[in-house]
């Protein structure tokens, strides 16, 4: 398993100099923000929709998902780009106009893309950040939502400008809504990271903590078991 990725290392030392002063996972490098739900929602529909999130480092994006009840997959990997660049040291330049993204299917008629939303702007990252997420750097950590359909365009943007206009978050929401020109699942190593290595360094000081944000603030929707990319291609 490659992690070349300069970020990568970095979050590794913080979080290994951190554990040797006794601070261990006490505090996220991102904390939840507690935030309503969208007052303007899909109705609930049938079949299995699509949603594509992109909001930092996809580890704990996808993990976040992994762990919502109606959630059938998440896969990471790239959106924004194109198919000859979805590759993660490519990727990791800045250069490509990909983003690390998590790629989400769901029951509607268990999760709605607006409570998906919700979680996304509560506990997967903060959307305040431009081109960058705690300790990562780059447009391809950028905060962005890549729509299916006008619907979910809709509900995005309703969101986007209902939160601000309540101040939830201390500075304006940067998220961009945009269609998707494809995704590109990443890496066969970077699938189900959280969930196979809940010891690595980064995951213990920047990811575990929201899965303990989402048990905290969305019991209800919270799922101990996650659904994991090697069990849904099995």
């Amino acid at each position: 398993m490659s992690m070349s990725s300069h970020r990568r290392s970095l979050a590794a030392l913080l979080a290994a100099t951190l554990f040797s002063l006794g601070t261990g996972a006490a505090g996220a490098a991102e904390e939840a923000v507690v935030v309503p739900p969208p007052a303007v929602d899909e109705a609930a529909g049938s079949g299995t929709e699509t949603a594509i999130f992109a909001g930092g480092c996809f580890w704990g994006v996808q993990g976040v998902f992994q762990h919502v009840k109606g959630v059938e997959s998440a896969v990471s990997g790239y959106a924004g780009g194109d198919a000859v660049t979805a590759q993660y040291e490519t990727v990791s330049t800045g250069s490509t106009g990909h983003a690390e993204a998590v790629q989400v299917k769901f029951d509607p008629k268990q999760v709605t893309y607006g409570k998906l939303l919700q979680i996304f702007f509560s506990v997967a990252h903060n959307p305040t950040q431009l081109n960058f997420q705690g300790p990562d750097r780059g447009t391809q950590y950028r905060s962005a939502l890549f729509v299916a359909d006008p619907e979910q365009r809709k509900v995005a943007e309703s969101y986007i400008s209902q939160l601000d206009k309540a101040h939830v978050f201390p500075q304006p929401i940067v998220t961009k809504v945009s269609e998707p020109t494809g995704f590109y699942p990443a890496e066969a190593y970077h699938q189900d990271f959280l969930t196979l290595n809940p010891t690595y360094p980064y995951i213990v000081y920047n990811d575990l903590p929201k899965i303990e944000n989402l048990k905290s603030l969305f019991p209800a929707d919270y799922r101990g078991k996650p659904v994991l990319v090697m069990k849904v291609k099995g």
